[in-house]
């Protein structure tokens, strides 16, 4: 059983920056490929970002190529998410997630979610 717990979110202004870390326990953080997941309200979780179990690579969604770097340390059971040029529509809860597919995007593909850590960007 593997335990996530986000970290880092907060309020910052449209064009800032933002680093969340998702610390993992319980289980052999290698053995899975990482990823980001963001919630709005009124709407469906929606994939972000995903990297590999050695994070040799990583695969992001459209929306945040360019401005959002994933990234991870296995030494450390840690996963992050670099956010820059923040927009007012990445208002969301951010979820980490752990999957033993290869680089998933389907949440159903992922095993276990951490909490979820609030992101708001005001204009």
């Amino acid at each position: 059983q593997v335990q996530l717990v986000e970290s880092g979110g907060g309020l910052v202004q449209a064009g800032g920056s933002l680093s969340l870390s998702c610390e993992a326990s319980g289980g052999t953080f290698s053995s899975y490929s990482m990823g980001w997941f963001r919630q709005a309200p009124g709407k469906e979780r929606a994939f972000i970002a995903a990297i590999s179990r050695t994070g040799g690579s990583t695969h992001y969604a459209d929306s945040v190529k360019g401005r959002f770097t994933i990234s991870r340390d296995n030494a450390e059971n840690t996963v992050y998410l670099q956010m820059s040029s923040l927009k007012p529509e990445d208002t969301a809860v951010y979820y980490c997630a752990a999957a033993l597919s290869y680089l998933a995007v389907a949440t159903q593909l992922y095993n276990y979610w951490g909490q979820g850590t609030q992101v708001t960007v005001s204009s």
